[in-house]
């Protein structure tokens, strides 16, 4: 599928003449390095981290209540969202309200992730396919989160609920970096907090 046609769901909720969210019209994935990652805090109706994965020419997207953890017995309810465009990796600002996803962004942590999905023969098996089949595990190597990870969907969509996942971490617990306070945690790209987005000043630049 185009990205175009990936795209049409997140484009048809937003007003790009009110919203400073990209419209996803100028970049295309070149197919070289790494695939990208990013997780953003968004301070909307409800306070979420946003957990997404470059898959291709679109980032494939996830609403985490609780974030992302680096401890293995913390089993994060990842929800699905639509497939946002590349450039939504450097957005960070306000969405204005009465926008779909009104409120603050900040981008809590990014970088390069190494896909590990495989059969049960040890084959590897292509990372769009492992989502779709509902477990896929991956090495995440960004600022702040480090390690390996899977995502396992335990809920399909349909008429009874939403699609659901877990996001976990696997292997020994790591020290260090663990789930923010979002409302203290700060951008990796401009060290500033929500409040300091939110009231537009600047911030000293810390990780």
């Amino acid at each position: 599928m185009a990205a175009e046609d990936r795209l049409r769901t997140y484009r048809g909720r937003r007003d790009f003449g009110r919203t400073g969210e990209p419209s996803g019209r100028t970049t295309a994935a070149d197919g070289s390095g790494r695939p990208r990652f990013v997780v953003q805090i968004h301070d909307a109706r409800r306070m979420h981290f946003d957990f997404r994965l470059q898959v291709g020419d679109v980032l494939k997207s996830w609403s985490v209540p609780k974030g992302p953890s680096a401890d293995p017995a913390d089993k994060q309810l990842a929800v699905p969202t639509e497939d946002h465009p590349l450039e939504y990796e450097d957005f960070e600002g306000v969405i204005p309200k009465g926008e779909y996803g009104g409120g603050t962004v900040i981008v809590w942590d990014h970088g390069t992730y190494e896909p590990l999905s495989h059969d049960r023969r040890g084959r590897p098996v292509d990372f769009a396919e492992s989502l779709e089949r509902g477990h896929a595990t991956f090495r995440l190597h960004g600022a702040k989160l480090h390690g390996e990870y899977a995502l396992t969907r335990f809920r399909e969509g349909g008429a009874d609920g939403e699609e659901a996942w877990l996001l976990v971490r696997k292997g020994p617990a790591r020290s260090g970096h663990g789930t923010p306070d979002p409302r203290r945690a700060r951008s990796v790209r401009t060290g500033r907090t929500l409040a300091q987005v939110a009231a537009g000043t600047g911030g000293d630049g810390a990780p």
